[in-house]
């Protein structure tokens, strides 16, 4: 195995008196892992604990808890802004049902929208490629113009809130394209981490772990032509992560159609594991660095969110992620993976 990517994890437990044991000594396992390209830590812990919670569709389409959503197509014309001529002289982007438009609460500069579809609630075995398809490529056309127009804007952004558990504000499918100089400290904290590992080694990180975990099949998925699918060894969600990533694009201006339809090959495989287990909601990103580096590949991430139950609608997240800033998960990225090949090899 090669020496230049280490997997470091320390195996803990905890013993007490068990109230349903007749409070017979119980011993309780966990794990803190330690990611290799940023040296963060993730705690891995509560495992079959915490189940996705199934949401009520129906609930989402009823005219008295739905209000008004500006992104459904009786008032999508009137309701949502236009760009300025000087940045995209036909106001808005379509392309089937997807329209991509300025972001009424803008992340940086250039920041826009896209309304993925027509209808306000779309499960995820909904999602056709068409629909992704146009979606994804009004977002990317939308970079590619503000790179032409803005260059000294670094970093290109795709993010993705889907359903209210991800703390998306609207149920109806949309996301978030930005351009921008500040991507947020995990994107920074990987990027400089992998510019330190490509100058000791000259390679890059990325590669370098893709071909790692393929020969230690672990965390490995597979692959859909031009993107390698991976669980990530300490996971940025509860339920998991799933990475895809693209060994040839470096930059916004590398990702080429066949890119996106083999990105989304790969989702729709994703999306038939969500189905079948239960798991309505997700955040997802999809990042590109800046031009001129060949050491930080484009990578899409997914996380499963839920909430914890439906009675309290408690929140995925707790202290530990909101103060402490350290990723938990009640799934071993091993298991996810071998769940999810038999997705890959249909």
């Amino acid at each position: 195995m090669s020496g230049k990517i280490k997997f470091e994890e320390v195996r803990l437990t905890s013993t007490f008196l068990d109230p349903r044991q007749d409070f017979r000594p119980t011993t309780v396992e966990f794990q803190i892992r330690r990611d290799p390209l940023t040296g963060r830590t993730g705690h891995f812990s509560h495992f079959g604990a915490i189940k996705p919670q199934k949401l009520d569709w129906e609930k989402y389409t009823d005219p008295q808890l739905k209000g008004f959503c500006p992104f459904c197509r009786e008032y999508r014309d009137k309701a949502t802004p236009k760009f300025r001529e000087g940045i995209l002289p036909e106001g808005r982007l379509t392309r089937g049902e997807a329209l991509l438009v300025p972001n009424l609460y803008p992340y940086d500069v250039y920041s826009a929208v896209v309304i993925m579809t027509e209808a306000h609630v779309v499960p995820l075995d909904q999602f056709s490629r068409e629909r992704l398809v146009n979606a994804f490529c009004v977002g990317i056309d939308f970079l590619r113009r503000v790179k032409s127009l803005d260059p000294s804007l670094s970093y290109h952004i795709m993010a993705w809130n889907y359903m209210p558990p991800s703390g998306g504000g609207l149920v109806h499918p949309h996301q978030q394209y930005f351009a921008t100089n500040y991507p947020g400290n995990q994107f920074m904290d990987e990027l400089r981490a992998a510019e330190e590992f490509y100058t000791r080694y000259q390679n890059d990180y990325w590669s370098e772990l893709v071909a790692e975990e393929q020969k230690r099949g672990e965390r490995y998925i597979g692959q859909t032509e031009r993107v390698h699918w991976l669980t990530s060894f300490v996971s940025l969600g509860i339920l998991g992560e799933i990475v895809g990533v693209f060994l040839d694009v470096f930059n916004v201006a590398d990702f080429a159609p066949d890119h996106l339809e083999d990105l989304v090959v790969g989702l729709m495989n994703i999306f038939s594991y969500f189905n079948d287990n239960g798991i309505c909601s997700f955040n997802a990103t999809l990042f590109f660095g800046p031009k001129g580096q060949r050491f930080f590949p484009a990578h899409f991430r997914i996380i499963p969110r839920t909430f914890l139950n439906l009675r309290d609608y408690a929140p995925d997240m707790n202290f530990f992620q909101t103060l402490l800033q350290e990723p938990v998960s009640v799934v071993l990225p091993e298991e996810l993976c071998a769940e999810l090949r038999r997705y890959f090899a249909r």
